[in-house]
Parts: C-alpha cells; structure tokens; sequence
C-alpha cells in the first residue's frame, strides 16, 4: 500500500525548500496524483476528491503548458463528474423517499456546478419529476425546456416530454426560473 500522506507532506515540503527548482512542476504533479488516487466510490467520503481537483487545478494554473497540466486538467473534468455523481446519489436517496426539497437542492448543485459533467441532463429529468411530483408546474416545464434544448434527442428529453405529457403539459421556459441563468 502506498503511503499517500506522507508523499504529500514529502512534496510539500520540497516546493517548498525547492520553489525556482526546474522541475518542480514535477512535485505539484505528483501531489495532486497523490490525492487523485486516493478517490473513492461516490457513495464515501469525497475529501480527497476535491482535494485531488484542487491541486490538479494548481498545476493547470502554476504550469499552463506543460504535458502535466494536459494530463492535470482531463483529470479535473474526471474529478468533477465524480463530485456530480456523488451529489446525484445523495439527491436520488432524498427523491425515493419523497423528500423533493432536498433532492431539488442536490439537483440544483449538479446544475449550477457540475453542468459539463455528464450527470447534467438526469439531473434535469429528475427535477421535472420532483417540480411535477411537487405541483410546481412551471419549473417543470423549465427543467424539460432546459433539458430539450440542450440534450435534444436523448432519453432523458423524451422520459421529461412523456411526464409533462401525462399532466397535459408542454417544455416551456418561464420567466424568472432560476434554470434560466444556470444556461
């Protein structure tokens, strides 16, 4: 088993002693892959995940055009689509026990913070399903708008559609949604 707590104290230490050193993007790097491997499944703690996106995002910033910044940042989107999934599965247990508040809050956060990542348009679906289940016609409609237009043709879409559908419903922005600024 590898020692991750002490390679990190170890690198710290050495940019530390060593910042002008010619290769010390080399130690941030290996920082940060320190923490990257420590990831766990979403269903655990996540410390070690933004901690692990924190530093990758130091060596993209401190070391923009080095390979380990190209290798620092397609971990980064890795990292975040974690982070995603770990607020989806916190929000899906809130969901299957009829706790829409709490579930739309955790859909929300995967929305404002994670849209890029690949969570974004279930995130959608369940709130249609939560503003539905709620009564909170309009912003179902704005979810399933948001949903269409940017995720035309998916599943997710269609299942959002056939919702609306069934409360004889249309997608449709509305005015004031905060959905509206989130794209």
């Amino acid at each position: 088993e590898y020692e991750y707590d002490d390679a990190i104290i170890a690198l710290d230490q050495f940019v530390e002693l060593h910042p002008s050193y010619k290769d010390v993007s080399y130690a941030y790097y290996l920082k940060a892959l320190s923490y990257y491997d420590q990831i766990v499944d979403v269903g655990r703690d996540q410390r070690n995940t933004e901690l692990a996106m924190q530093s990758l995002q130091e060596v993209v910033d401190r070391f923009p055009g080095s390979s380990y910044a190209r290798d620092a940042a397609l971990k980064i989107d890795l990292t975040r689509d974690h982070l995603a999934g770990k607020e989806m599965t916190i929000a899906r247990f809130y969901q299957s026990r009829d706790q829409f508040l709490a579930a739309i809050n955790r859909y929300r956060r995967v929305i404002e913070f994670y849209q890029t990542t690949t969570h974004t348009p279930e995130a959608l679906l369940r709130l249609t399903e939560c503003y539905l289940a709620l009564g909170v016609y309009d912003e179902a409609q704005t979810a399933a708008a948001v949903l269409g237009y940017n995720y035309p043709g998916t599943d997710w879409y269609q299942d959002s559609y056939n919702l609306l559908q069934e409360h004889s419903l249309e997608p449709e922005k509305k005015k004031g949604s905060w959905l509206n600024d989130a794209f």
